[in-house]
């Protein structure tokens, strides 16, 4: 994982050299290990390097043999072993491999198969990278389909299209820059953009009917989970004693004592997993994760922080993960603090459990889903949004402390096993119509009895805790009460005015936009890239129609979903809707009218 910026177009890049040092130096943060550089003719490519994978010599750009082409990327390829011998069974004795980088294969393939060798080769790993071809004069840009990587794109007044991996990097820069969109490949010779891959997944009206297996199910999550294992520094895993990050957990632990690069042959640089977690002292995450962690026998560190602390955070928060969006700020604020600590501990590279809620239907608001139709449509518009909430979470408040998170759940191949077998088997209702946990094919898989366990029963089946609330309950009342004193009714008759695009609705929101605006302007183009839609505990708009319960309770947490939640806000609580400012039932309606998936 690292910090790319790149710039083409330019009358002569020598000119322009001191203004990209200063402007990748805001992506340092992500690369801490090295900084490289390509500059020449029109074309600047900058590289801010975190080592994770070949630290002796894997440093970027990467170029071929006489440096006609480079390449910068910010990304793993998981399966860069399994390319390279497909590579070399083609094209035997062809490519030489100048360093064990698991990216330098992206150099070699575009070498053999031109600029469409996305759609030509199963490339399983979480990357967006820029290649310039100067005896070509043209360039490509692409990110990986779920978007686990961020990606900006963005056009300057001297005429330079410019991209970088966080818009700080853009924004004193680019006249107009936009979030460059997931799964797609930008070709500068013909000024387009387009879908590199299609899974069978992406087309929302077909509803998957083919069952599976519990086993198949429970070997195609391992496979995911080994294949995530490379590493050449120290790794652990965030545990939140939530079903996802334990599962995660327990299979690295059946599989750290060797390296996954040598198929088990070897023994691993660091056997012995760690684990990392973080909440107020009480919240239930930690309990949790200190159960999964005796289990599992991780050396575990507990990290514990308190509102203020959060609160004093908020800022840099915002200003890392480059978003006002309210549930995002809630989870990201404790994971920031993590991050740093993990760090500290000597530790580069984590593996996490997002994902698993938008495949499996985790979030609590999918009990109420009314058929397998809405529930795999949820499902879908759920993936194709993880860019926006998840994935920005857990890419920039790691990567602001120089700490990589892997999503194993968010696997290419995984992900076209686990979201084309039979939605019903998914939903939160069994075919008796008798109603069952959510995630609950997910839960049978691994509920193995005796020494073959993964987990303890009551973890394996523990009731869906979103993380801004896991960490501890008094996280989110903290905030509220925080922002009620700090921003003034007189502010929030005035949020239209101000912040006409994606007005805050309530003071929380508010607070947040202000603080964006104070890093990046008021109702600039950065506002454009940020996610905005009404929810109720994580849904998308469309998923409010479900249940007149969720009407003026449409808020991030999962405590607004009544009748479900353990822990749930009484029939009292009430709350003006994110998008619209009206209730939920209100903001669906308008919501399914403009609803897309694609």
């Amino acid at each position: 994982m690292c910090g790319i910026l790149a710039l083409f177009g330019l009358q002569k890049a020598d000119a322009l050299r001191k203004d990209a040092v200063d402007a990748v130096k805001l992506l340092r943060h992500r690369g801490p290990d090295w900084s490289g550089m390509y500059c020449e003719g029109s074309t600047i490519v900058a590289h801010e390097r975190l080592a994770i994978v070949d630290p002796d010599s894997g440093d970027q750009p990467l170029y071929n043999e006489d440096h006609s082409v480079v390449l910068g990327v910010n990304g793993e390829i998981y399966n860069h072993l399994e390319l390279r011998e497909k590579l070399e069974e083609r094209a035997p004795g062809k490519h030489t491999f100048y360093t064990k980088s698991d990216c330098e294969i992206l150099l070699r393939l575009y070498l053999e198969d031109g600029p469409d060798f996305l759609s030509k080769n199963e490339v399983c790993g979480m990357f967006a990278f820029v290649l310039w071809d100067s005896k070509k004069n043209f360039y490509i840009a692409a990110r990986d389909t779920i978007g686990i990587i961020p990606l900006y794109m963005g056009w300057a007044a001297h005429g330079a299209v410019c991209f970088a991996s966080e818009l700080k990097a853009l924004h004193g820069m680019c006249n107009r820059y936009e979030a460059f969109p997931p799964g797609h490949v930008y070709n500068s010779a013909t000024d387009e953009r387009k879908l590199f891959y299609t899974p069978r997944w992406f087309d929302a009206s077909i509803v998957p009917t083919t069952q599976i297996t519990l086993a198949a199910l429970r070997e195609a999550f391992e496979k995911s989970v080994i294949s995530h294992l490379m590493s050449d520094v120290p790794y652990g895993v965030l545990l939140s004693g939530g079903l996802d990050s334990s599962l995660v957990a327990s299979i690295m632990s059946r599989h750290c004592q060797r390296r996954v690069e040598t198929d088990g042959k070897d023994p691993a640089y660091w056997p012995q997993l760690h684990s990392f977690s973080v909440g107020l002292q009480g919240s239930p995450d930690l309990k949790a994760a200190r159960e999964v962690s005796k289990y599992l026998k991780t050396v575990h560190h507990e990290y514990h922080f308190t509102p203020q602390q959060g609160l004093d955070a908020l800022s840099d928060v915002i200003f890392h993960l480059e978003t006002f969006d309210v549930t995002t700020i809630r989870a990201s604020t404790p994971m920031y603090l993590m991050a740093r600590r993990i760090r500290a501990s000597g530790v580069k590279m984590v593996l996490s459990g997002e994902g698993a809620d938008e495949i499996f239907g985790g979030y609590l608001y999918f009990h109420k889903a009314p058929n397998a139709e809405e529930f795999h449509g949820e499902n879908v518009r759920k993936m194709k949004q993880l860019h926006l909430y998840d994935c920005l979470r857990a890419n920039k408040a790691m990567m602001a402390w120089g700490v990589e998170a892997r999503v194993p759940f968010l696997d290419r191949r995984f992900m076209e096993t686990a979201l084309s077998f039979d939605t019903r088997q998914k939903m939160c209702v069994d075919e008796a119509g008798a109603k069952r946990v959510e995630k609950w094919i997910l839960r049978k898989a691994f509920d193995l009895p005796g020494e073959r366990a993964y987990l303890p029963h009551d973890v394996l089946f523990r009731q869906k805790e979103q993380f801004s609330d896991g960490v501890g309950y008094s996280w989110i009342d903290s905030i509220k009460d925080f922002a009620e004193k700090k921003i003034t009714d007189q502010q929030m008759k005035t949020a239209e005015s101000r912040f006409p695009l994606k007005t805050p609705r309530t003071k929380e929101a508010y607070m947040y936009r202000d603080l964006f605006a104070q890093h990046f302007g008021e109702n600039t183009c950065a506002a454009e890239t940020v996610g905005w839609q009404d929810s109720i505990a994580c849904s998308s708009e469309v998923a409010l129609k479900w249940d007149k319960a969720f009407q003026g309770r449409a808020d991030a947490s999962g405590r607004c979903v009544l009748g479900v939640h353990e822990s749930a806000y009484g029939t009292d609580y009430s709350t003006a809707a994110q998008n619209s400012g009206g209730s939920a039932d209100g903001a669906a309606a308008s919501a399914a009218k403009r609803a897309r998936t694609a």
